[in-house]
């Protein structure tokens, strides 16, 4: 059976204190549900604080990366892809993972979610930025999922599954 791939995509340097915090908990929790954590794999923000918390739980993870340094990766990264890219490895965190928890919000972030619409993705915003709720929900009430906590973003994600289980 193929593994669950969970992408979580946020800020890096811009990543508030909440957002990071959140990050790590998303990625213990991923871990703890045996599903591959799949991030933008640099060593800033969400993207590190998320595997880092998916390796203290045992858990896997993939970074694609925008660049072909090594000097980019975070160390929580088991699997780095170098896709020399740039922002355009955006599309390919996207349509790479199962489902999307977008962990705060920046421009790289908005661009993501609104890949993960175009491709028809399911898609959970966990930040506070009341702007992006509304103008994401209002782009696709179905696939974009609110949610105000850690705990509640994997209940979703569980849901969706179940869901696209019935489906296939």
């Amino acid at each position: 059976m193929r593994k669950i791939i969970v992408g979580v995509m946020g800020p890096g340097e811009k990543a508030t204190a909440a957002d990071v915090q959140n990050a790590y908990r998303l990625g213990e929790l991923i871990a703890q549900q045996g599903w591959i954590v799949l991030t933008g794999g640099r060593k800033s923000g969400v993207m590190d604080a998320v595997n880092r918390g998916a390796k203290s739980a045992n858990g896997l993870t993939i970074g694609i990366l925008p660049s072909d340094q090594q000097k980019d990766i975070s160390e929580a990264v088991d699997i780095a892809i170098f896709t020399d890219m740039g922002n355009a490895r955006n599309n390919i965190n996207v349509l790479s993972s199962d489902v999307i928890i977008a962990c705060g919000m920046g421009t790289g972030t908005a661009s993501e979610v609104a890949l993960a619409l175009k491709a028809n993705k399911q898609v959970i915003l966990l930040n506070d930025d009341v702007e992006s709720k509304i103008f994401f929900k209002k782009l696709s009430p179905v696939n974009v999922h609110l949610v105000e906590s850690v705990s509640e973003a994997i209940a979703i994600v569980q849901k969706i599954l179940i869901m696209q289980r019935q489906v296939f």
